[in-house]
């Protein structure tokens, strides 16, 4: 199963404070809606996103800021565009609830991943202090008005609404019935997550944006998850490590190796690591291994791109060990997607599905919870 490796000491409680990097609040606010045939607009970009990590962003609903652009490599800058992770909140007593959108890209889906995935929009609702799935659209067009859920008893509820995972939002509205109540709720105040990784992390190749297994830890952590994952793209480049290290993340999550190789991993690890321990001496880190090819018992290549990959993030965190570093920690690619139990979790033996994504979050979960004291 996985595992995560001894550490010198036990972390006793992690603090949970305001990030002043991040956009993150607490209360909600009422906004202004703009009314036409019966339907109450509530244009999104009026409150806070969350799960977006800095405020002077290009595009309202980007990752990264406007000054990365010809910082970090054009790969990550372009995937930056899209929204993966990020999420708006609101309460409504509302019977039905539409969407007006306008996406990044006409790219609405791809070979191996779902429109819903790629582009979809998806609606979770709070029942009875649980997040329950309710309605994702299923996206025919870049610019579309269409009704998200109808039919449901005019009760208060609370939502969120997930955005698009491999694709961008430029424009977006939530409408409900004139009359009926709507409050914008601005995003928590705790600490988040930062988690940098690969297109596994981006959500690749889940059927829907809450099914990432970034949605589904914060859902069960109830903690802020700052998706970073850049599809192909994670390679732990210095300048990448400079930005975050300006953030306050309650802990650093680091899942880049499906994107690199050992040689690669011994060049930049260590240095990565360091930029962000220099300027958060204290903060956990975890380092996942590379995820186990799912068909790697069949062609020994892919099995060796894993052990290398294994022993090189192994290095580096030996390092930081006989450094003393105390709150540094490991997970091993042992079972990380059920590999032991069968190999049904990805689709191309690489990107998960959404049994990998589920069982991806119970093994993050299990070494998480312990490191935030949950």
């Amino acid at each position: 199963m996985s595992k995560i490796l001894p550490k010198c000491c036990c972390l006793l409680a992690v603090i949970l404070t305001a990030c002043a990097a991040a956009v993150l609040f607490a209360e909600d606010v009422d906004v202004t809606p703009t009314v036409a045939d019966g339907i109450a607009w509530y244009n999104a970009q009026n409150w806070p996103v969350e799960n977006k990590a800095w405020n002077d962003t290009a595009r309202y609903f980007a990752r990264l800021p406007g000054r990365a652009e010809g910082v970090v490599t054009g790969s990550v800058w372009g995937l930056s565009q899209h929204s993966a992770g990020e999420l708006v909140r609101f309460r409504t007593n509302a019977p039905a609830i539409r969407v007006k959108f306008r996406l990044y890209s006409a790219n609405l889906a791809m070979t191996h991943m779902p429109a819903t995935g790629v582009s979809g929009l998806d609606l979770y609702a709070l029942d009875n202090g649980t997040w329950k799935w309710a309605a994702c659209t299923q996206p025919k067009n870049q610019e579309d008005n269409v009704e998200l859920i109808g039919g449901m008893n005019p009760v208060m509820r609370d939502y969120m609404l997930y955005l698009p995972l491999y694709n961008g939002v430029d424009a977006l509205e939530i409408g409900v019935p004139e009359g009926a109540e709507f409050h914008a709720v601005l995003p928590r105040t705790d600490r988040p997550i930062l988690y940098y990784g690969t297109s596994i992390a981006h959500g690749g190749c889940c059927s829907r944006p809450g099914n990432t297994f970034t949605a589904m830890l914060s859902r069960r952590l109830d903690v802020p998850v700052l998706n970073l994952g850049f599809s192909g793209s994670a390679r732990m480049e210095p300048e990448l490590g400079e930005l975050f290290a300006e953030l306050d993340p309650v802990l650093f999550v680091l899942d880049a190796s499906p994107n690199m190789n050992a040689a690669l991993i011994d060049q930049r690890g260590v240095n990565f690591v360091q930029i962000l321990r220099d300027k958060h001496p204290e903060t956990p880190i975890l380092l996942v291994e590379d995820r186990v090819y799912s068909n790697s018992w069949i062609i020994p290549s892919k099995a060796e791109t894993n052990r290398t990959n294994e022993e090189a993030l192994r290095r580096v965190y030996d390092h930081f060990i006989a450094a003393g570093d105390k709150n540094i920690y490991y997970l091993s690619a042992e079972n990380l997607i059920g590999d032991e139990i069968d190999k049904d979790s990805t689709m191309d033996s690489s990107h998960l599905n959404d049994l990998g994504m589920y069982r991806m979050t119970d093994s993050l979960e299990k070494v998480i919870r312990p490191i935030l004291g949950k």
